[in-house]
């Protein structure tokens, strides 16, 4: 075991190093989060990782050790992607060569923990560490994919209410036709910010409420569908009300700033679903080993 200040030494001198080499990948990933609502979630990841962290942290104390060889393990592969990109870099293209250069970045703050903290620290600390890899932002190339599958799966959403309430809907990809409107899912409408937002949301709630791993994985998986049905829902909503009550529904608050009510009827769903899944959640709580025992494993 080793004092707390000779680890905080260590992990803010390997911190100090790939803060000096990859600021720019840093400052250009926040810059794309603060300017792009496709890569908003990214806000979220330090002060979420932070506060997970902060919440274990006794325990990580108590159990801090360095671990030279496994850590140093993770800095090199971090070191090799770093200067993989310094070599192909201008081939790669900025969005690609942004991923991989933040991909190297969260590995090598990884692998610093790893190497101040230790395994056995590293484990406890395993979810707040691995969720920093959502600073990683995803290829432009890959975001039009998953924001047209989102278009595609709202315009569905909404055609099957459509449906279920008797109104008359026909749809060609994401236009939709009912009587007296047509309408279409636009790129600015696939609610990709909202999405990743409860999907991150989803999986803190779920990482701090639910202890079976397989109970974690449904609840986050049940996410992604409940995003698409809660923009499909808006679509249904924002559509009726133009045609039924005023058209200026259309263009009215409703419709640019209403996504907030329903993102907030998309989480009361996600805490229905981990009430749900909370009872019957036998799977024997995470154990923390104490200093003793640590010590004793160590000897």
């Amino acid at each position: 075991m080793i004092k707390l200040s000779k680890v905080q030494t260590c992990l803010v001198l390997v911190w100090a190093v790939s803060l000096l080499v990859g600021w720019r990948p840093l400052f250009a990933t926040f810059a794309l989060a603060w300017n792009n609502d496709e890569y908003t979630q990214i806000l979220l990841i330090l002060p979420v990782s932070a506060a997970l962290i902060y919440l274990e942290w006794r325990a990580l104390r108590e159990m801090a050790a360095i671990d030279i060889r496994a850590g140093s393990i993770i800095l090199a592969l971090a070191a090799l992607i770093t200067c993989f990109c310094f070599v192909l870099g201008p081939s790669l293209g900025s969005s690609v060569l942004l991923f991989v250069s933040m991909f190297a970045l969260v590995s090598w703050w990884i692998g610093a923990f790893v190497l101040c903290f230790g395994l056995r620290s590293s484990r406890v600390a395993l979810f707040p560490l691995l969720i920093l890899f959502g600073l990683v932002p995803i290829p432009q190339s890959a975001i039009d994919v998953l924001v047209f599958q989102l278009q595609q799966g709202s315009a569905w959403a909404a055609t099957v209410l459509f449906s279920v309430f008797g109104v008359p809907a026909l749809r060609d990809g994401t236009f939709i036709t009912i009587p007296g409107l047509e309408l279409v899912v636009a790129k600015e409408c696939s609610s990709i910010r909202s999405s990743s937002m409860l999907l991150v949301t989803t999986m803190v709630l779920a990482q701090l409420l639910l202890r079976s791993p397989w109970r974690k994985a449904l609840v986050i998986c049940l996410s992604v569908p409940l995003s698409i049905a809660k923009n499909g829902l808006r679509i249904f909503t924002i559509a009726m009300l133009s045609t039924r009550v005023d058209p200026g529904y259309m263009t009215g608050r409703l419709h640019h700033q209403g996504g907030i009510v329903f993102f907030l009827i998309a989480l009361l769903c996600v805490f229905a679903l981990l009430w749900i899944l909370r009872k019957g959640d036998n799977s024997p709580a995470r154990t923390i080993p104490s200093p003793v025992e640590v010590a004793t494993a160590k000897s």
